[in-house]
This record gives structure tokens, sequence and C-alpha cells, in this order.
């Protein structure tokens, strides 16, 4: 091939693949749309461009992350990472043939739009995070993650792709000493400066793509790579005045410190409550404090956001007038702080199981709900309470992971869980609930010993087909792919409304997730009234912090 004239559309590729247009270019190569001519099926080619016209050491190194990208993405497996079928070798370099994705980048989304709406971006941002985390499970880091590397599909999927210069645990790398690879203005900061990259690196990267979405521009981009890389180590990025609730998850991620950012557990929660459209209370905890005056702290109101010293306090503040306990760790201290300025909603609901498992009103079995139907949780009823009659769950002094005012419990079928005081067992045919008000609210446990289904989102994509005919009103609020205790999970949530037992408007959420090699399946769901969903859904985030599947001490 004349490499002055390029590759040409219509060339074949390992007798199989049929380029046809090119669908992006970068610095380091192509991507062409192409026909796979033996599976019969559209594919996406990767081509690298960069070592056709450098010298032969860099160009060995090029080639070696291309290999290197193949092998990254193909230890992971998650439905939000793009799937490497092949890697072949022609005109002396290889290519990638990847999964085609039908949708523009998230990039090219919002440079398109101008923006992406919050709730939007937040949804983006759990995909996302998701096949960060079964990268990081597999050993992976991704290392460049940015709204080009992000995939919209047109079916709402999105996933992950280039892991062109992502570190596998393990491997020796392949990036010389005073390199710097990928793209500057989402390098979190401990890379710039040179340190070692770990998870957390990825989670920042995450923080600034999702505030390139909403604001329709990068944070630290400046001038010159030079003052890029100052703003990303030195400076705060402008508060993002149009992320909405998004906004505290963006400033936790983006915290200069990697220890100072949340778990990927925690920025999962934050982001879900963040798509949901509520202020995620946890991410409070990551703003950064700044010292107020005394003088306005005194001119401030009882409740400390207003009086005529409110206008005076800087964006964005966390306030405090108490002493911290010693010691307190860089870590703990935004924590404790939270705990002493938010007071949560009081937390009386909870629940948790499998949806085949549950009866929807009617109370008729159907055989698809008995067929898949593992082991169940439950509880015997009680007087009725009122919602909010319950203090919210506080820190547990002791370490055990019980907030006050709850205690665990070690089910006779194996698992164990917290749930508040008061809430007891109760059994009905095969179910097993607990519940304070005899199944107006209630936590329900599934485990199915032997799953059916590939992965829990394709479980619960089966269950809403069927639960959807049946329940009066429903209406899907979130059906997605994500982790959980670093296993592939699924999280569903939606509303209906039911006409014959506590008839009215219900909310609910189902969390599966598989067990060691692919089972038992475990399900966590929870429902309760419409009208009382926000401590509801408190609830279900403890509940889920707190379980034990059988077997398991943490």
């Amino acid at each position: 091939m004349d490499r002055s004239q390029g590759t040409d559309a219509g060339l074949v590729l390992a007798g199989r693949y049929r380029l046809g247009e090119v669908l992006g270019r970068g610095g380091m190569g192509k991507v062409w749309r192409a026909h796979d001519e033996v599976l019969h099926r559209t594919v996406a080619v990767k081509e690298l461009t960069a070592g056709l016209y450098v010298a032969e050491a860099d160009r060995i190194v090029l080639h070696a992350r291309t290999q290197k990208e193949a092998r990254a993405a193909a230890r992971i497996t998650h439905p939000g990472v793009v799937t490497v079928h092949d890697v072949i070798e022609y005109d002396d370099r290889p290519w990638i043939v990847m999964q085609y994705v039908d949708g523009p980048s998230l990039a090219d989304a919002a440079k398109e739009s101008g923006e992406i709406e919050p709730r939007e971006a937040a949804r983006i941002g759990l995909h996302v995070l998701g096949a960060l985390r079964a990268a990081h499970g597999a050993g992976v880091l991704h290392r460049d993650v940015k709204p080009g590397n992000v995939l919209l599909a047109k079916d709402g999927q999105v996933l992950l792709t280039d892991f062109g210069i992502a570190a596998i645990e393990g491997d020796s790398t392949i990036t010389r000493t005073g390199e710097l690879v990928g793209s500057i203005d989402y390098l979190a900061p401990e890379r710039v400066r040179g340190g070692d990259p770990g998870p957390a690196s990825d989670l920042w990267s995450l923080g600034a793509t999702l505030y390139t979405a909403v604001e329709g521009r990068s944070p630290f981009r400046r001038t010159s790579p030079i003052s890029t890389m100052q703003a990303v180590v030195t400076e705060e990025p402008p508060p993002p005045g149009r992320a909405g609730p998004l906004a505290s998850v963006i400033t936790a991620l983006l915290r200069k410190d990697p220890e100072d950012r949340p778990s990927a557990a925690e920025a999962e929660r934050m982001l879900l409550e963040a798509m949901e459209g509520r202020e995620p209370r946890a991410a409070q905890a990551y703003v950064p404090t700044q010292r107020v005056p005394d003088e306005v702290l005194r001119s401030l109101g009882p409740d400390g956001t207003s009086g005529a010293g409110a206008d005076r306090l800087p964006h964005p503040v966390a306030v405090s007038t108490a002493p911290l306990p010693p010691p307190v760790t860089r870590r703990s201290r935004g924590r404790w702080r939270t705990a002493v300025l938010v007071i949560a909603a009081a937390a009386l609901l909870g629940g948790g199981a499998g949806l085949a498992a549950m009866k929807y009103g009617d109370r008729a079995d159907s055989a698809a709900e008995r067929s898949s139907t593992g082991t169940h949780a439950s509880g015997t009823p009680t007087a009725p309470r009122k919602p909010g009659n319950s203090p919210a769950p506080k820190p547990d002094p002791s370490g055990n992971g019980v907030p006050d005012g709850w205690h665990r419990v070690d089910d006779p079928e194996g698992f164990s869980l917290i749930v508040p005081v008061g809430w007891e067992r109760r059994a009905d045919g095969n179910q097993i609930d607990y519940t304070p008000d005899n199944g107006l609210h209630y936590i329900r446990i599934s485990i199915d010993p032997a799953p059916d289904f590939e992965n829990p989102y394709m479980h619960m994509l089966n269950l809403e087909k069927q639960l959807a005919k049946r329940l009066p009103g429903y209406e899907r609020k979130t059906l997605h792919s994500n982790t959980y205790r670093d296993r592939a999970g699924s999280l569903w949530e939606f509303t209906w409304t039911e006409t014959k037992d506590h008839p009215g408007p219900r909310h609910a959420i189902d969390q599966m997730y598989f067990g060691e090699d692919g089972g038992p399946e475990y399900a966590m769901y929870m429902t309760g009234p419409a009208s009382d969903w926000d401590t509801t859904r408190e609830q279900f985030d403890t509940i889920l912090r707190g379980w034990r599947a059988p077997g398991s001490s943490d």
C-alpha cells in the first residue's frame, strides 16, 4: 500500500473486515465503520496512524500501546465497556476490531446541544462509573476518561471506550520516563505531578467529564498545555452553574487530593440521587470548608443560611462553629461536619428483595414468579406507625456499622442485614419480609442459587416486561447496570398504583447482583408509599451498606 495515499475505504482486512467511512479521527489514529463479511455485522475498526512516520523506537512503543488497549479491554466484562472482537496485523501495524456503537460521543453530543441536562449527565455518569468499577475490579485503570471516550448509543446505552493508555495491574509500563499521556485537562492532579495513578484518578477524570457535559466547557482548559496543567494542580474550577443537584457531586470528584474524593460506591449513590433530581446530601461532606469571618457568623440567622451576613458567604461553603473531636483525620473531618450540620429526615421505611417473589396488589402467584423464586426474607407485623416518627440513622460510635436505632438481624435463611429497631420478621407462604407496619413498608431479600440469566441487568429487563403489564400505572424511573460489592449488578426503580392491599401510589427499588462465579443471584427490594419515598430511599442505602450474604462476614 502507498502510505502517502493513506488507507482507502473498501479495503478488506484479514479477509473479512471491509472498511467503510471514517467515523472519527484523532492524534493517534482513526476509527472506521466496517462490515464483518463472515458474521455479517457492522463493527468499528481502529487504525493506528500515528506510527506511520515516526522513528522505529517510537513506532514500537505506539504499537505496544495498541496491543495493550486490546488486552486491557479484553479483561473487562461489563455492558458499559466497548467489546474488543479481534486484533489483526496489517501493513506492519495492529488494528483493533471493536463493537460498533450507533451514536455520538459525549463530546459530540455536548458540542451539538451546548450542554447536557443535569439528570441525563448523572445517568451517563452512573454508566461510566459502573464501567470503571468493573475495570478497576479487573486490575485495569483507564487513565483517559474524557467526553470523547464516552459513547452514547441511540438506544440509551452508555459505553466507555479507548483503553489505549490503560494501566494494567501486573503489566510493565510502556510509558517512558517523563512522558505524560492522556488529555491534559482531564488528568488528575496527582498524575500531572508525576505520581502513580489509582482508581481515584479515574474518578477525578469522570468529574471533569461531567463538568464539561453540563457546562459545555472543560473546567481547566487554558491557552497552553503548561497553563492547563497548572490549573489542574492549583486552581479550583468555576462553580458549575448549570449542574443543579449534580454540582456537589462534581465538586466532590474534583478534590485535588485523591484521599479527599469519595469512593466509587459513594459516588454511585450520589449520582443516583442527582439523577433522581435529589440533592446528594453525602456530597456535602466533600465540599471544601472556607474560613468565615466572625462578624459574618454573628450576623447569620439561626439556621446559618439567613440573616444580614448570608449574602457574604463564599460559595461553596460549609460552616461549623462546634469544635472537632480529637483526633479528626482529613478524611473524617468533612463527614463529621456533615453530621453536625445536616439533620436528615426521619428514616422509618425500607425493604429489599427479588421482584420475582413479589405479589403486587392482586396477591396471585404467577408461574413466572414461582419458577424464578429462590430464598427470601421478611418480617412480622407490628402496630402501624406514622412515617417520620423515627430519628435519622446516627453514626455508630462502636464502629461496627450499625447506626443508632438499628440492629443487626441474622436471618434463619443464612443472610444478615440491619433494620430499624421494631421491625419484625413476617412469613407469608414463600415470602419473608421485615416490616414495621404489616407490609405498608417492607424489605424483602431474594436468593436464586442458579440464575437463569447472563447478568442481573438482563434479568431485570425480563421482569420488567412481565410487571409492566400487571402493575397499574407502571412507570420506570431507572433501570441500569451497576457494580455492587465489586460484582456485576443492576438497579431498578419504578412506581405504580396499587389497587388491592395498601392501595394508592407506590414506589419501589431493587438492587440485584451476582455472587462469585456467576451465582447465586441476590436481590434486595424495598417498597413503600410514594408519599414518603425520600425517607424510604435513604433507608435503602443504609440497608445496602449493612447487607451480608450467606457465609459472608463483610
